[in-house]
């Protein structure tokens, strides 16, 4: 599990338009705010999604990037963006890898049998690539506006 103090694991993952993005490419000009999220297309997910992308751009003026996360294929996030006009970039971990590295996968007990299961989560991370501030298990009404909070504290740093 990760906490807060630690490096954010670096990754290189597709974004909705099948462009390849590079954690590594904002160390040292942005904060970033990646949140991880179950499936596209689903009640919470899209009130998550929307209200990010709805106050993208006071993140923006913060010096941060904000990134969605899922296991949907590329595809599928690009619908998702255009049916919910969503302006956040949104990457395709299809096989996991990045979800694992960030500890947001968990086994869940359904119907009798286990399943791997991606936990809602948020995390802060500054532009030294340092993760400072982690949500876990996220209810998204309000969520943007209160990782907002935790951007502003940041400042320049």
């Amino acid at each position: 599990m990760l906490h807060a103090g630690q490096p954010a694991p670096r990754f290189t993952l597709p974004d909705a338009d099948m462009e390849m993005f590079d954690s590594v490419s904002l160390l040292g000009k942005q904060h970033v705010v990646l949140f991880f999220y179950p499936k596209d297309d689903t009640p919470y997910c899209t009130l998550e999604a929307i209200d990010f992308s709805d106050h993208e751009s006071e993140f923006n003026r913060h010096g941060c990037a904000v990134i969605g996360i899922s296991r949907d294929d590329c595809l599928v996030h690009a619908d998702f963006r255009d049916k919910h006009g969503l302006s956040i970039r949104l990457l395709s971990d299809a096989d996991a890898e990045v979800s694992h590295k960030f500890g947001v996968m968990h086994y869940r007990e359904h119907d009798g049998h286990k399943k791997l299961c991606l936990t809602r989560s948020t995390f802060v991370i500054d532009k030294r690539g340092i993760i400072r501030h982690i949500v876990s298990d996220v209810k998204p009404k309000g969520h943007a506006a209160e990782i907002f909070q935790l951007v502003k504290q940041l400042g320049n740093e």
